[in-house]
């Protein structure tokens, strides 16, 4: 098995306030789903109020981010699944409940985790 991280960043998903209830339903529903078959491991969104920091390996706190991660925002899954096609099966479904399109990646295998 491989876990996915199926992801969207906030601005793709344009959905008026009176649809909200409705997309938040649907994707709740894929949630429930994905936990009944036993692929879900973790899922969220990153709340945007709270500023990143930059943590060295000292335990001192900086404040921002690298560069290239600012703009790291939106809503996350991680499922473990058997195969990319399962993945992009269960990706449609969130892009269907959520109303925008999904990102898939693959997280590298790691005999130790």
């Amino acid at each position: 098995m491989t876990k996915y991280l199926i992801s969207f960043p906030s601005a793709a998903m344009q959905v008026s306030a009176e649809d909200l209830p409705a997309v938040s339903a649907a994707s709740h529903a894929v949630v429930r789903e994905a936990k009944a078959a036993g692929v879900w491991v973790f899922g969220g969104g990153i709340d945007e109020s709270i500023p990143p920091v930059l943590v060295d390996g000292a335990g001192a706190v900086a404040p921002g981010t690298y560069p290239q991660t600012a703009r790291l925002e939106g809503g996350y899954a991680i499922l473990d699944l058997p195969s990319r096609d399962a993945a992009v099966e269960w990706a449609a479904k969130l892009a269907v409940a959520c109303r925008c399109a999904q990102e898939l990646r693959a997280f590298a295998f790691d005999p130790e985790s």
